[in-house]
C-alpha cells in the first residue's frame, strides 16, 4: 500500500549554523524547493551575510528557533550541547532534525567521537526534552547543496525518530529536494551508526576523489 504524502509546502524551516557550507547548502535547496527559509548564527549580521549569498533570511539564533516551524541543527560538534540549551524554550514543541556528525580527524583521517548520550541526535533528545527530535541529513555533501549545476541529489536520506509524525514530516521535506529520497531508517537509538558512518563516506570520497552518497536497494 503506498502512503499518501504529507504535504509540506507551507513550513519555514530555519537552520541553525546556517552560515557552514553544510547548513548553508541545505538552506539553498530547501529555498529552492520553494520553502521559506530563515539561517541563524549567534551573531545576526553574520547571519544575514551568509543569507544573502543564496537569497534567504538571516537572524540571530534565538529569532530563528522561535519563527520556523521545523529546525535543522547543523553548527558544529563542540557547540552542539550548548547552542541546544540554550534554546531550549525557542524549540519546545517543535520538529528538530539534527543533521551534527560527531568527528575527530587526524593523520589516519576522519573517525567518529564517543558521545556519552550515544548520539549527537541523542544528546539532542536528551538536552530538548519537549521538542521531537529526528535524525536525518548526515551523509549530503555540501560541496554538492551549494553547486548550482548539480540539479538533483542523487542519495537517500536516513531519517531516525520515536514520533513517527516527525519522521514522516523529515521524509516528505527530504523528497521535496530533486533526486533526494527520504528513508526512515529506525529509532533514535540507532542514531549513532548512522552519524559514524559518516567516516566511512569522508575515507571514500578521499580514495575515489568524489562526493558521494548513499542508496537504500529494495524499497
Amino acid at each position: 500500500m503506498t502512503q499518501t504524502p504529507l504535504d509540506v509546502a507551507g513550513l519555514t524551516i530555519g537552520i541553525l549554523g546556517g552560515t557552514g557550507d553544510q547548513g548553508k547548502g541545505l538552506a539553498r535547496r530547501f529555498s529552492l524547493a520553494g520553502h521559506q527559509v530563515i539561517i541563524g548564527s549567534r551573531n545576526a549580521e553574520r547571519a544575514q551575510q551568509a543569507a544573502d549569498e543564496i537569497g534567504v533570511r538571516g537572524a540571530e539564533n534565538a529569532a530563528v528557533a522561535t519563527e520556523a516551524d521545523v529546525v535543522i541543527v547543523a553548527v558544529p560538534w563542540d557547540g552542539h550541547k550548548a547552542t541546544l540549551e540554550s534554546l531550549r524554550t525557542e524549540l519546545a514543541g517543535k520538529i528538530v532534525i539534527d543533521c551534527v556528525n560527531p568527528m575527530g580527524f587526524d593523520k589516519q583521517g576522519a573517525h567518529a567521537l564517543p558521545v556519552e548520550e550515544g548520539s549527537a541526535a541523542e544528546q539532542a533528545a536528551a538536552v530538548l526534552t519537549d521538542s521531537r527530535v529526528v535524525a536525518a541529513f548526515h551523509h549530503v555533501s555540501a560541496v554538492l547543496l551549494l553547486d548550482p549545476s548539480v540539479e538533483k541529489m542523487d542519495l537517500d536520506v536516513l531519517v531516525l525518530g520515536d514520533d513517527r509524525e516527525a519522521t514522516d514530516t523529515v521524509q516528505a521535506l527530504a523528497d521535496e529536494i530533486p533526486g533526494m529520497r527520504g528513508i526512515y531508517g529506525g529509532r533514535l537509538r540507532n542514531a549513532h551508526q548512522v552519524e559514524a558512518l559518516t567516516a566511512n563516506l569522508i575515507s571514500i570520497n578521499r580514495r575515489y576523489k568524489a562526493h558521494a552518497g548513499f542508496r537504500v536497494t529494495d524499497v
